[in-house]
């Protein structure tokens, strides 16, 4: 199926590893021209010179001028972004009652303010052309808070609810606006967090494994590339009409339809 993402620019933030660089390098298969970024420039380089039509950007957004520097950076190499890929590092592990006051204040501000920033100097351009696609990497923390990663359920939750709200508003400009949920998918990020798991109870990392893998329907965690599909396909054409939506990838593992 051809996407519908031939020539567009895609912005695709934390794209040096993970769910972002799964959606980069599926972007770019699609024929989209990548801008490839994360804080570690000589690594984003590296992904970069791997795909066919690719810049890389090695960017802090939390910095002062780190989301103006991106864009403007993507802009010189292609043009004005017609698609954006929000995504970035979760805050540590935590329990809800463990975590600071200052640490709410800076999930907020990376999985929030940073990226409300970066929409607000992309969006203009795609409403006056009539067509963009905004799609956040969120988590299945959204549907069901997560115990352990309190900061994170809190962020990505924030960031939900103003995504819908931007959806709603920009629906008739043909921009779309929606949130990928992964569930467990075989990320370095989610070998980590078994780690952590597995060290706070006493158990062997495997034994935390097996234990996930019997909670998702699918017995298995997910591939980076079944995730990314997915992400290209509501950043394409085909999916102009699926807007202000939570989309799951995630084996059946929400027990909420």
């Amino acid at each position: 199926m051809d996407m519908g993402v031939e020539g567009k620019t895609a912005l695709v933030c934390g794209s040096t590893s993970g769910l972002g660089r799964a959606t980069a390098e599926a972007l770019s298969q699609e024929g989209a021209r990548v801008v490839v970024c994360g804080r570690r420039k000589s690594l984003a380089e590296s992904v970069a010179a791997g795909l066919p039509n690719a810049i890389a950007v090695g960017i802090d957004l939390s910095a002062p001028k780190g989301v103006s520097t991106l864009i403007a950076e993507a802009e010189t190499a292609f043009g004005s972004v017609d698609i954006l890929v929000l995504n970035g590092p979760g805050p540590r592990p935590a329990k809800v009652t463990e975590i600071e006051e200052e640490e709410v204040g800076d999930a907020i501000e990376y999985l929030v303010t940073a990226h409300h920033r970066l929409i607000s100097l992309a969006l203009p351009y795609m409403r006056k052309q009539k067509w963009g696609r905004i799609l956040a990497i969120g988590s299945s923390s959204v549907v069901t808070p997560i115990g352990d990663l309190a900061l994170s359920s809190i962020g990505r939750s924030a960031f939900a609810a103003y995504l819908k709200m931007l959806a709603t508003e920009v629906a008739a400009d043909g921009v779309t606006v929606n949130m990928l949920l992964p569930g467990r998918i075989a990320t370095d990020r989610v070998l980590q967090l078994d780690a952590a798991r597995a060290a706070r109870t006493g158990r062997k990392e495997g034994e935390v494994k097996a234990a996930s893998i019997t909670e998702i329907p699918a017995h298995r965690y997910g591939d980076p590339s079944e995730f990314a599909d997915v992400a290209a396909f509501l950043c394409g054409s085909r999916a102009s009409y699926i807007t202000g939506n939570t989309v799951r990838c995630d084996g059946g593992l929400s027990p909420v339809l």
